[in-house]
């Protein structure tokens, strides 16, 4: 995947968090904090994807 998208990708993803966690936390609705932390945990992860080595047969 291009650099460019996955950094697109991952803003998206921590402005969703951001978002969800305001109005979560404004509103009371468990619900959003839990979309919110979802949301976080793609911004980790597609900001640090794992890394696999190739295996030496």
């Amino acid at each position: 995947m291009p650099p460019l998208i996955r950094i697109t990708i991952a803003l998206l993803f921590l402005f969703a968090a951001l978002f969800s966690y305001s109005m979560g936390f404004e509103t009371g609705l468990f619900a959003l904090v839990v979309l919110g932390f979802i949301f976080e945990a793609g911004f980790w992860l597609g900001l640090f994807p794992i890394k696999r080595r190739k295996q030496k047969f």
